[in-house]
């Protein structure tokens, strides 16, 4: 059967008033621009984006502010100006869609929250992300994403056991608050569509946070059970972590009987493991993850991490290396499925930004520039 490609881009013609800095405001933006949405993303003036500050800087520009905000224009408005708020609301009127993520109040000391904006627009769809939520004890407080990812319980339970508290690496809670006020956008945008009013939804790093921590709340709430921190293993299945190799480390996730079988027999070689009682279910083995860890690494240490990889593959069994940035993007998955995008930039030049990670049959790419 011919396919039928759909050319037009999913949010082509949707209008979007962006009113967001940092990270998890303009991630969902930009997700939405992606999608082909037209978005404006209004800066305070004289400041802008207090990401536009950030390293590195390219011919004045920063990088990190750059890739975040692709698909945009940009206008530098004082909104708190007189002529600077009508100008934002002027453009709010003919929006489809508001995004913004100021400390909860401010938008109503400017005159640009939803009731004020809904009134001369009643199918607009505003969307509020912050630290702790719109109400709440601590609604006014400020929130970052190292605030929230430590009152999460995220922090308590990564890193390595008997360590500090730890970060996970990238703005997990930021990231998280955008991706969930992008699909409470879709959902508003898509009730518009079929009953004709807009609506405002609200989202928080806090609670974005929390949503993403399933089964570890799942086991708080059923057993009482309090979530340390692993390093690399895995709460309930193993082995299901990263281990040392004779030149780096190799994840590996054998977490079924077949798979542990496949794992002993035909990438390592240990049909042993097979008659260890300590090894006989993966209760047991996650039970007993400290002596699985030693036996494994012994013979892992024997060959480098490419070695174990293609042993692995072999086997059906997953894993794959543990890569560094300066890898990652070397490698041929990546590149096959179009993760890194050269674009013209009108000031840096010729620069690399994040693909999407999205591949549509309905388009023939997701929007990129």
């Amino acid at each position: 059967m011919k396919e039928n490609r759909i050319m037009a881009l999913p949010l082509e013609g949707v209008r979007v008033l962006d009113l967001t800095s940092v990270m998890a405001g303009p991630y969902c933006s930009m997700l939405l621009g992606d999608m082909g949405a037209d978005v404006v993303k209004i800066e305070s003036f004289p400041d802008g984006d207090t990401s536009r500050g950030f390293t590195p800087q390219i011919q004045g520009e920063s990088y990190c502010f750059t890739v975040l905000n692709r698909n945009k224009r940009s206008l530098a408005i004082d909104m708190k100006s007189a002529k600077g708020l009508g100008i934002v609301q002027q453009l709010a009127k003919s929006a489809d869609i508001v995004t913004e993520n100021f400390r909860p109040g401010v938008v109503k000391k400017l005159g640009l929250d939803y009731e004020r904006l809904c009134n001369d627009n009643r199918g607009l769809v505003y969307a509020s992300m912050s630290g702790f939520g719109q109400t709440g004890p601590y609604a006014s407080r400020g929130g970052y994403d190292i605030v929230a990812q430590g009152m999460s319980g995220i922090m308590m339970m990564t890193g390595e056991p008997g360590g500090r508290p730890a970060k996970v690496g990238i703005a997990m809670n930021d990231i998280a608050s955008g991706v969930t006020a992008l699909y409470a956008i879709l959902g508003a945008y898509i009730s518009r569509l079929r009953f004709g009013q807009g609506q405002y939804v609200e989202t928080s790093l806090l609670e974005a946070g929390l949503a993403w921590s399933q089964w570890e709340f799942g086991a708080f709430f059923g057993a009482g059970e309090l979530p340390g921190p692993m390093g690399t293993r895995h709460r309930r299945a193993a082995p299901y972590q990263a281990y040392r190799t004779g030149d780096g480390y190799v994840t590996v996730g054998a977490n079924n009987e077949k798979l542990w079988r496949a794992f002993c027999d035909q990438v390592c070689s240990c049909p042993q493991w097979l008659a260890d009682p300590r090894y006989a279910s993966n209760a047991l083995r996650v039970e007993h993850a400290d002596a699985l860890q030693a036996d494994i690494e012994a013979v892992f240490v024997k060959h480098p991490t490419a070695y174990w990889v293609e042993a692995l593959d072999a086997a059906a069994v997953p894993g794959g290396p543990v890569y560094g940035y300066e890898q990652v993007f070397d490698d041929p998955q990546i590149k096959a499925r179009d993760m890194v995008l050269e674009i013209e930039h009108p000031i840096m030049g010729s620069i690399k930004t994040m693909g999407s990670p999205v591949k549509s049959s309905g388009a023939l790419s997701l929007q990129q520039g």
